[in-house]
């Protein structure tokens, strides 16, 4: 029983690695090193581009419950996660080198996966999993689309990565929002009269041209931080900007406004400028976010970048088993298929990789609970819909509880509980 996966980068690491593991022989290829992505910049497997924060860690949260489904499920991401986290408060934020690293590794010492370096550039016939991502090359796209020809196009974007000894902690301070978990953001704070400023600069600055691509459309969950800015004056005060939950221990007031930045890694030497996704020229990003408070004399170890993202109509052209309607066991996973996130991504490998091995030893697909996380992503990205987008986890694609329960936070849980139970007793 051989398959082949196209692309190792989450989904598509996640679904050799469920293959194998179900006695599949997995033939993995990927275009890394010889031939790197514009937003790629690291040679191994699962590179995480924009943000090394896989989202809140708490079961009771959208994102926490999907990542209890995937530990359920055997998830290699979660294992990695779990062996290079770093402190976020009450996020899941990982290492990115050493996380990368160590799916790397897992996957190629495993005895049933055997990786080719090299570009794919035709359309498999049969017995593939897809999920080379939405940075697919040009090449193997054009060759995707002209197969199927139903796809959409979005742009993404990444954060600035400074140095920690830039920052000026003269001016900036330790903590989490309502000082859930450790001391673990530092927080930039504004008044109103130094966030003025910085919104005026913001918003007249100068944007790196988009030569590839005519029309920019961006999904909201990786906003350019100029864009939303153009919003409205308190766009970003709304949005990652935010300055709920958090004190100044030099004032004992909440800031008008606060930019806070999350760590790289464990030794704490790089931070990311949470929220800052941004499509700025590289000189108007040192000179805009050096009016930071605190970040005057930033060391700017990487600039925000803007990429293409692509992801198909899904719900004309696959099933909620992630196959492609017709064909000869051909699957598509990861944030190609419109479901939004890192984790979202890795998930949909596992579902992936589950099914194709349980097609070829002649099984149906896993029917997940539509009381699940997972489940409901699989409906998503399959049920008829015109306007179809990318979706991420969140508690309002599940089912309602057959209960009242007033409070969010113990409906929440309830849900989560529910939806786990549901997947435990299948698996």
């Amino acid at each position: 029983m051989t398959i082949n996966v196209i692309g190792a980068g989450l989904a598509g690491c996640e679904a050799a690695w469920a293959a194998a593991n179900r006695g599949a022989d997995v033939t993995l290829y990927e275009m890394k090193p010889a031939k790197m992505s514009p937003a790629h910049r690291y040679s191994g497997f699962a590179e995480l581009v924009c943000s090394n924060s896989l989202k809140a860690a708490r079961i009771d949260s959208a994102a926490g419950m999907l990542k209890e489904e995937m530990r359920i499920l055997g998830s290699l991401t979660m294992r990695a996660a779990a062996e290079t986290a770093v402190e976020a408060g009450g996020a899941l934020a990982v290492n990115r080198t050493d996380f990368s690293d160590y799916i790397t590794n897992a996957i190629r010492s495993h005895p049933h996966i055997t990786v080719i370096e090299r570009e794919v550039t035709e359309f498999p016939e049969k017995d593939t999993i897809i999920a080379t991502g939405p940075l697919t090359s040009d090449s193997f796209a054009d060759v995707i689309y002209g197969k199927l020809g139903k796809a959409l196009s979005f742009y993404d974007a990444a954060a600035p990565i400074v140095t920690a000894d830039s920052i000026d902690m003269e001016k900036a301070f330790f903590a989490s929002r309502y000082d859930k978990g450790g001391a673990d953001y530092i927080n930039c704070p504004f008044t109103k009269e130094e966030y003025e400023a910085f919104y005026n600069a913001l918003i007249t600055a100068g944007t790196a041209p988009l030569h590839e691509f005519e029309d920019l459309t961006v999904y909201e969950g990786c906003m350019p931080v100029e864009v939303l800015a153009k919003r409205g004056a308190d766009s970003v005060r709304y949005g990652c900007m935010k300055p709920v939950g958090l004190t100044d221990p030099r004032t004992g007031h909440r800031p008008y406004a606060a930019v806070q930045l999350r760590k790289e890694n464990r030794e704490g030497t790089l931070y990311n400028i949470v929220g800052f996704q941004t499509n700025l020229k590289f000189g108007e990003q040192k000179r805009v976010f050096g009016m930071i408070p605190g970040l005057e004399n930033a060391e700017f170890m990487r600039y925000g970048v803007m990429h293409r993202n692509t992801f198909l109509n899904s719900p004309a052209l696959l099933d909620s088993s992630f196959m492609l309607k017709g064909s000869s066991n051909i699957y598509f996973a990861g944030q190609m298929t419109g479901v939004e996130g890192y984790t979202e991504s890795a998930a949909s490998g596992i579902a992936a990789g589950i099914n194709i091995t349980r097609s070829l030893q002649g099984q149906p697909p896993l029917q997940l609970p539509p009381t699940c996380m997972l489940g409901a992503l699989s409906r998503h990205i399959s049920t008829p819909n015109e306007n179809f987008q990318p979706m991420g986890a969140n508690m309002g694609i599940l089912p309602p509880l057959t209960e009242q329960i007033k409070g969010k936070q113990e409906r929440y849980a309830a849900i989560a509980a529910r939806g786990i139970e549901a997947l435990r007793e299948i698996v």
